[in-house]
């Protein structure tokens, strides 16, 4: 294509990052860019816990919008902020490298998992961590806390009866935060988020130029098929930061195939109930890939995970 490629972006210093990394990709490929930044909802609403505030869009909203009436080319994103159900006229175009994928405990004075003391305080946005955490460590107090990496790390140093907060491993990293991590939590313990670690970027649908230039560049197959499992997954939930879901999926390549080998996890806010399974196959495409997850949805469904679901979102809801 002709021209400066315009990049749209949250204005954080993590968006800027991940921004940036898809400029210097492109610009090593010999396609120029530029970065437009954008306020999302998720980024104006800084008082209200994230399950509250009603939007599946909240870090995107604004982002699709500028998308569709042309005044940027693509968009880039943290895939697990992307719902799963895209507005109409706009598609995943690539799906980048994926970073470590794990939760990241930062714990006051480098307090590790084993060492927080009973009835410790964990800040945390996230409900499927909140879940989790309870799940594991039922004397925990979790409270919420929002803002940007840099806001959240400093609110536990203001907060002086706080003993950790959580954290994504690989926002950290890429903000050469990695030392403040006192621990990187086993998926056992802390699923991830689906999508977790890797970019996405969006662009028109019929803007074919864009799409292509996108994907010959960026796309990495073997993310883009793990992340596809974990997104049917979580899509055929009617998940998002409303609901506590969690999944992983493992990938090897095999001959223009995949095996894919994807794990998903439902728990209550109050950690005391868990529906949890596997789903190992072979696939030959991320349609494929999408299927595995929403079939293992489907099981986790017929265990009980609807009522659990449900009970969730009625909690964001009443703002309990």
């Amino acid at each position: 294509m002709s021209g400066s490629l315009r990049i749209g972006t949250r204005a954080s210093p993590l968006a800027l990052w991940q921004t940036h990394r898809i400029q210097h990709l492109l610009e090593r490929a010999g396609h120029r860019s530029e970065a437009i930044e954008i306020t999302t909802t998720g980024d104006h609403v800084l008082d209200v816990p994230l399950a509250r505030i009603g939007s599946v869009a909240l870090f995107t909203r604004q982002l699709d919008d500028a998308l569709l009436a042309g005044r940027i080319d693509c968009a880039v994103h943290s895939l697990k902020d992307l719902p799963t159900r895209l507005p109409d006229g706009i598609v995943l175009a690539a799906v980048g490298e994926r970073a470590d994928v794990r939760d990241a405990l930062v714990g006051r004075g480098g307090l590790a998992w084993a060492a927080l003391p009973a009835g410790a305080t964990v800040a945390t946005s996230s409900l499927r961590r909140r879940a989790q955490l309870l799940r594991a460590r039922p004397d925990l107090v979790v409270v919420d806390v929002r803002g940007n990496v840099q806001t959240r790390l400093r609110r536990l140093e203001e907060q002086p009866t706080w003993s950790a907060t959580m954290l994504a491993v690989a926002g950290l990293e890429r903000l050469g935060l990695g030392d403040v991590i006192t621990e990187r939590l086993d998926p056992e313990l802390m699923l991830p988020a689906p999508s977790q670690g890797a970019l996405g970027v969006t662009a028109r649908r019929d803007d074919g130029a864009t799409r292509r230039l996108l994907h010959d560049v960026l796309h990495d197959p073997n993310t883009a098929v793990a992340t596809a499992a974990e997104r049917g997954f979580l899509r055929a939930l009617d998940g998002g930061c409303q609901v506590p879901v969690a999944a992983l999926a493992a990938v090897e390549a095999d001959g223009g195939r995949w095996r894919v080998a994807l794990r998903g996890r439902v728990v209550s806010l109050e950690g005391d109930v868990t529906c949890e399974g596997t789903l190992d196959m072979q696939v030959a495409s991320e349609g494929e890939a999408e299927g595995l997850g929403e079939r293992l949805a489907g099981r986790l469904l017929e265990d009980g995970a609807g009522p659990v679901l449900d009970a969730a979102r009625m909690h964001a809801q009443s703002g309990a």
